[in-house]
């Protein structure tokens, strides 16, 4: 992994406190995914290192575009019950990369958020945090208006005809 930006590792140290504040200890799950695929995989990669950093146990998965029951069989209820791969205790933080693991239908299994987003995307409702990576040495915590989010706007990978949910 390259060496992180004064600024990247700033904004992880930020949001591991925020994490690390709120669920201290326990099996953990934070979810990352972004618009786009490969910052969002980098951003959970360094969180993953800024918590273990911070002595914290980390598990470090990406699933890929990955339905609601793969994912609770291949990599949540195997975590959970302690026998993921690289699974080193009670204590443990599994960061997870991926498409389609901040939908509703999931939305509650993890313990902490990131939306990932560059350019002119739009930030994510319901997760914890949304961060701007379109600088990804200088990337910034993206606090947004949620009542200026247009109701068409849902679930990434559902499909839409003519402005209809499909």
């Amino acid at each position: 992994m390259a060496e992180l930006s004064d600024e990247r590792r700033a904004l992880l140290d930020w949001i591991a406190e925020e994490f690390l504040h709120n669920s201290w200890a326990g099996r953990r799950l934070v979810a990352v995914e972004g618009a786009t695929d490969a910052p969002a995989a980098r951003f959970a990669d360094d969180l993953a290192t800024v918590l273990r950093d911070r002595g914290q146990a980390v598990v470090r998965v990406s699933v890929g575009d990955v339905d609601e029951a793969t994912l609770r069989r291949d990599t949540v209820e195997p975590f959970r019950a302690g026998t993921l791969p690289g699974d080193e205790g009670a204590d443990t933080v599994l960061v997870v990369d991926g498409r389609r693991l901040l939908n509703d239908a999931v939305r509650g299994i993890w313990h902490f958020s990131a939306w990932t987003l560059a350019g002119d995307e739009l930030a994510k409702t319901g997760v914890n945090v949304n961060v701007d990576v379109t600088d990804e040495a200088s990337p910034s915590r993206y606090f947004y208006d949620y009542c200026a989010i247009p109701p068409s706007f849902g679930e990434r990978g559902a499909s839409t005809v003519s402005g209809s949910p499909g």
